[in-house]
């Protein structure tokens, strides 16, 4: 399995690994990635690797079969060799605005406690589907609450809680078509607040910024009707 390093550090923008193998789309297998690999509705890392004589731009990251993370470069180039020692860097301006995006999403959850039915993470825009039949009064109000939860500069942690434990509070999960990856025996929560009630807990395996505060200046920019009951609230984040 590949030490997925950004688990522990989000803030993590360089480490050395080693190559472990190729797949056969042209990816490189790695024993530690700090780039994050596509899933959760959050695109995978992009920026570069370089070795002795030779670098690679990398476009995405994405998962492999028995828990390995393939780097997938932007150009059919020569890969390096099973064991060279790569230093891994990211595009760190792009996975801090997906990091921003991401803890934005959350709190957008906590100011409409609705279902949720899908969602996607940008650097420029993300959204969540809701199980919403009837539009919100007045998107204005709720992006001044969302704002509110962003000023009050509350810590986002997380923590580990076993698949038994998930599966005995199925309120902590808010998606109501995809459940949380389960059978590796335990599963990951994010804590957005302190305390026995925080102002959100679910399970989540992206990466988030260390406090709310960090997130900036975000809007609800639109809400569209999708389906009899979804509707898509759209947030964008500011510079």
């Amino acid at each position: 399995m590949t030490e997925l390093v950004f688990r522990d550090d989000a803030y993590c923008q360089q480490i050395i690994s080693c190559v472990t193998g190729h797949t056969p789309e042209g990816g490189i297998l790695i024993d530690r990635s700090v780039f994050y690999p596509t899933g959760g509705g959050q695109p995978g890392d992009s920026g570069w690797v370089a070795w002795q004589g030779g670098r690679l731009t990398i476009a995405t990251a994405v998962k492999v079969e028995g828990g390995q993370v393939a780097l997938v470069p932007s150009e059919p180039l020569a890969l390096p060799p099973v064991g060279t020692v790569l230093t891994q860097r990211l595009d760190w301006t792009r996975r801090h605005r997906h990091m921003r995006m991401h803890t934005a999403l959350h709190l957008l959850s906590v100011v409409i406690p609705l279902p949720v039915t899908g969602g996607q993470i940008g650097a420029e825009r993300g959204r969540l589907d809701f199980d919403m039949p009837d539009p919100p009064a007045d998107s204005a109000m709720l992006t001044e609450a969302l704002s509110a939860l962003v000023d009050r500069d509350l810590p986002v942690t997380d923590e580990w809680i076993t698949d038994e434990a998930l599966l005995a509070n199925p309120g902590l999960v808010k998606t109501m078509s995809v459940m949380p990856p389960m059978g590796q025996g335990r599963v990951r929560l994010v804590r957005i607040g302190q305390g026995a009630v925080p102002v959100d807990l679910q399970p989540c395996g992206g990466t988030h910024v260390a406090r709310t505060g960090e997130v900036g200046r975000v809007e609800i920019s639109k809400i569209e009707k999708k389906g009899r009951q979804n509707r898509r609230v759209t947030l964008t984040l500011g510079i």
